[in-house]
């Protein structure tokens, strides 16, 4: 159902419109420097890390996630 290749993607993508380095992120965050390398290759990641990405980058999980375009957080 969910690609974590796709999502990685996604991320890389907003990152790179943001101007900012997935290893600027990850280490903002406290995650390991493979974190999104290693999600893009199938391996899991808590849901409390993924929301804590979307906060980093200000946009919504259902964006990561593909569930909409829109990357406004909805509130």
């Amino acid at each position: 159902m969910y690609n974590t290749q796709d999502i990685a993607d996604r991320i890389k993508r907003e990152l790179k419109q943001q101007h900012k380095s997935t290893g600027d992120m990850l280490s903002s965050l406290d995650m390991g420097i493979n974190a999104i390398s290693e999600f893009a290759k199938g391996k899991q990641m808590s849901c409390i890390g993924l929301a804590r990405i979307a906060d980093y980058l200000s946009c919504s999980v259902d964006y990561l996630l593909g569930r909409t375009d829109k990357p406004e957080v909805n509130r």
